[in-house]
Order: structure tokens, then sequence, then C-alpha cells
């Protein structure tokens, strides 16, 4: 079993930069990728980006693409989530979450941060 807790969140201006990150613990050997997903009132989550623990391979949805790296420290087992030029539709809240699976199925949740960007 693998824990998640996020932290970084919070309100700020549109425009604005915020950095999440997400530390693992328990058994973090078995990580093969984690990623940040994201929630809005009345929405579907949704994928925001992902990496792959061993290779550091990246994804991207397009709606971040440009404005928003993930990232990893191997030996902290912690993944962040830098975001910059913050737009109001980048308010939701922020999941970390890890597959240890082959696969890359998400199987381990943190609990969620929420962002909120003002416009």
């Amino acid at each position: 079993q693998v824990q998640l807790v996020e932290s970084g969140g919070g309100l700020v201006q549109a425009g604005a930069s915020l950095r999440l990150s997400c530390a693992a613990s328990g058994r973090t050997s078995s990580i093969y990728a984690m990623g940040w997903f994201r929630q809005a009132p009345g929405k579907e989550r949704k994928t925001v980006a992902r990496i792959w623990w061993s290779t550091g391979t990246t994804y991207y949805a397009d709606s971040v693409k440009g404005r928003f790296t993930i990232s990893r420290d191997n030996p902290k087992n912690t993944v962040h989530l830098q975001m910059n030029s913050l737009k109001p539709d980048d308010t939701a809240i922020y999941y970390c979450a890890a597959a240890t699976k082959v696969g890359g199925t998400m199987d381990c949740w943190g609990q969620g941060t929420q962002v909120t960007v003002s416009s």
C-alpha cells in the first residue's frame, strides 16, 4: 500500500503560479507512475499530467501543455506540479495518484488539495 499526501494548494489570481507537491510513503518501491488529476465542481475528474517513475516520461493534458510541468524526486518519493500562468478554468481540487501495478492504472489516491484561481 502507498500513502500520498498533497500540499501547496491555495487561492491565487489569474496569471500567478503555484507548485503542488505529493509525498509518497509505504511501499514506494511498487510505484510505476504518478500523476495529478483535477476535479472542478460538477465535473468529472480529469488527468492533468503523469510521469513514469523509472524513465521520467511525461504526459500532459492539452489544456495545461506549456503551462504546467510535472517532475519527480525519486530519492524523496515526491512528485511536483509546477503550475504557471494559472487561469480561472484551472480552479479545481487537485489529486495526486500513484500506479502500483503493471499497466499504469492509478490505484492509490491522495486526499486532494484545493486550487482556486480568481479572475
